[in-house]
């Protein structure tokens, strides 16, 4: 018996976006960024803060891409919060909520499988008292003058 099954490139979220209201304009979100208006960015329950999400629209085909720096939504069914301009993006203003589709974006340059960059160890390299750092194949080095100099 011969089993074939495909792996998604990307997990794709499809369910309810709703949008900040006025108000929320220049308050700290949860990442300690100031949210604005006129910014592309939103809030998510699991993605880290600064993912950058493309937000589908399957009713118009409308997308935009918004950079996740606060925490929520906390409504049942909803899986994101959009500024008020990428919300005027999707065309979903005067709706209120709307289904949208959520996928990681990257950018077209990007490897779609690189690791996440980790922290590179700080070597210290010490020579104790007495002892050379350099090694013993360069121990004499010869200079201009013809003489070897340990």
């Amino acid at each position: 018996m011969l089993l074939c099954f495909s792996l998604p490139t990307e997990a794709q979220q499809r369910g309810k976006a709703t949008f900040y209201t006025r108000k929320w304009d220049g308050r700290k979100t949860a990442s300690g960024e100031r949210l604005y208006n006129d910014s592309l960015v939103c809030a998510h329950k699991t993605h880290k803060f600064g993912t950058l999400l493309k937000v589908k629209n399957p009713a118009n085909g409308k997308e935009v891409v918004v950079k996740v720096i606060d925490r929520g939504p906390y409504a049942k069914g909803r899986i994101i919060d959009l500024s008020i301009r990428a919300a005027r993006e999707l065309g979903i203003l005067s709706q209120g909520v709307a289904v949208v589709e959520v996928s990681v974006y990257r950018k077209p340059t990007e490897i779609p499988y690189e690791p996440e960059p980790e922290e590179i160890p700080e070597l210290q390299l010490e020579a104790t008292k007495g002892e050379s750092i350099i090694p013993q194949w360069q121990d004499s080095v010869v200079v201009n003058d013809n003489k070897k100099h340990p």
